[in-house]
């Protein structure tokens, strides 16, 4: 028995369910099988846009309707069409699907899943009032990389400036730092910011952004050469990238 392959909507009659109409997926080498009223269930989604008019998709040798995406996690996707069932696992990874077939529906309830709400919500808004935080993370990768020649590791000194008042021993802070490090050192600032973290806050999102980039990192407070002349700031940190 041939296999039906799916009509577009004109060709169905009057009499023709939407609940009876069966489609086969193969979403990036995934396959799925599914209802048509599934995968329109949310009008305002990519998917009940492209399932309009599914005689204007893309198949593969078999006939399956191809959608030239990761299916690694499209399951948790139909299964939330399918069942409201917010996906616990890999949440973020069921998010950026769920922003990609605009499903707002099944981005609504993962964004207010603890592990998302804090990402979005709780850093996003504290990142959000730490100036230049988004150009800094761009500096320190382009600096790391053109002092990586060569060698395994590369070294940054991060001035962490929590307050207005950290802000006014700025000048002060540098000049020690310069008289007690033999070689001239990169140093990118971070702040002051109005929000209620703390520096470790900022060093753990420098961090990790950092790290979601693919790069290895580690950040120690810096360790000035001895010199009894000059005053100790805790202003400074040592971000080392390994290479290799």
């Amino acid at each position: 028995m041939n296999k039906m392959e799916l009509k577009s909507a004109e060709e169905y009659s009057e009499s023709s369910s939407p609940h009876t109409l069966v489609v086969n997926l193969n979403v990036g080498g995934h396959r799925f099988c599914t209802a048509l009223s599934t995968l329109t269930k949310y009008p305002e989604s990519k998917l009940a846009g492209w399932f309009s008019a599914p005689s204007k998709l893309l198949r593969d040798s078999q006939g399956h309707i191809f959608l030239d995406r990761d299916g690694s996690h499209f399951g948790a996707v139909l299964e939330f069409l399918r069942s409201e069932r917010v996906p616990t696992e890999n949440v973020q990874q069921v998010h950026r699907e769920a922003v990609h077939y605009n499903v707002t529906a099944l981005i609504r309830r993962l964004e207010e899943s603890p592990l998302l709400y804090g990402e979005l919500v709780g850093r996003k808004q504290f990142l959000a009032r730490v100036p230049h935080y988004k150009e800094n993370i761009e500096v320190l990768t382009r600096i790391a990389r053109a002092e990586a020649v060569a060698s395994r590791h590369s070294s940054i000194i991060i001035c962490v400036l929590r307050t207005e008042e950290d802000l006014g021993c700025y000048d002060n802070a540098i000049a020690s730092l310069e008289a007690t490090t033999r070689h001239k050192e990169s140093v990118v600032t971070f702040g002051p910011w109005s929000a209620g973290p703390s520096p470790k806050d900022l060093l753990d999102c420098v961090k990790k952004d950092i790290e979601n980039q693919g790069y290895t990192v580690s950040i120690q407070p810096h360790v000035k050469e001895k010199n009894f002349l000059s005053r100790s700031y805790g202003f400074f940190y040592t971000l080392t990238f390994t290479w290799w």
